[in-house]
């Protein structure tokens, strides 16, 4: 059990502090997408009002299509730019489009894959599409849109996390392994109270201690 803690909350904290970061900045996604998508829905047609046909099928791109791409849009641009300076630190270590280009190339492959969520929810021949009787869009608590745009977010963020951790800011990290793990894994041991194997005869002679200078050496 001992093994087990240590394994998920010590050694893997930072992986936990990246996430809650990331969740942090995503809620705050989440109200800018929302505002987004309420703003835009408002100023243009009608959200379920057909644009042009998707060639071989019977299905139609919507003005929910749009109206839910620019919000993705806003909100990517407004997630990239606090998960930069906050959640992994990096700004002051790369480009800013040398890291938004990959940030946005996420973000695109996670909206082709909620627009097909979307699509499924707000489809009345769906077998997943939300109650129109339920969600009648009398009023913004009752919109349907809402709350499938919703359903959408919560599934594309995790997807979104792990592709952003792995490809989007891993290089700048790789070269700078300090913005890797923003906690330390000998301050956490040390805050539990347990106290770091001295080091060997053999390891200070070989320099692996950092930061240790043996007098015999």
């Amino acid at each position: 059990m001992r093994r087990l803690h240590e394994f998920l909350f010590v050694r893997h904290r930072h992986n936990w502090l990246l996430l809650l970061r990331f969740g942090a900045v995503g809620v705050s996604g989440v109200l800018v997408n929302l505002l987004t998508l309420v703003v835009v829905k408002k100023l243009g047609p009608s959200f379920d009002q057909a644009i042009v046909g998707v060639p071989g099928t019977e299905f139609n791109v919507r003005w929910y299509h749009v109206y839910s791409t620019i919000a993705f849009l806003v909100a990517n641009l407004w997630n990239f730019q606090l998960n930069r300076t906050w959640t992994f630190r990096t700004s002051k270590h790369a480009r800013w489009w040398h890291e938004y280009w990959p940030f946005l190339a996420v973000g695109l492959l996670g909206q082709v894959i909620g627009l097909v969520l979307l699509t499924l929810l707000m489809h009345l021949d769906s077998p997943i599409h939300l109650s129109p009787t339920v969600l009648d869009d009398s009023t913004g608590f009752r919109t349907r849109l809402y709350w499938a745009q919703l359903i959408v977010i919560a599934v594309v963020t995790p997807v979104s996390f792990v592709l952003n951790k792995l490809w989007t800011f891993a290089a700048v990290r790789a070269h700078h392994p300090d913005l890797a793990d923003p906690s330390h894994v000998e301050a956490v041991l040390s805050d539990e109270g347990e106290e770091l194997p001295e080091p060997s005869d053999a390891d200070r002679r070989a320099g692996a201690v950092p930061g240790r200078h043996d007098p015999l050496g």
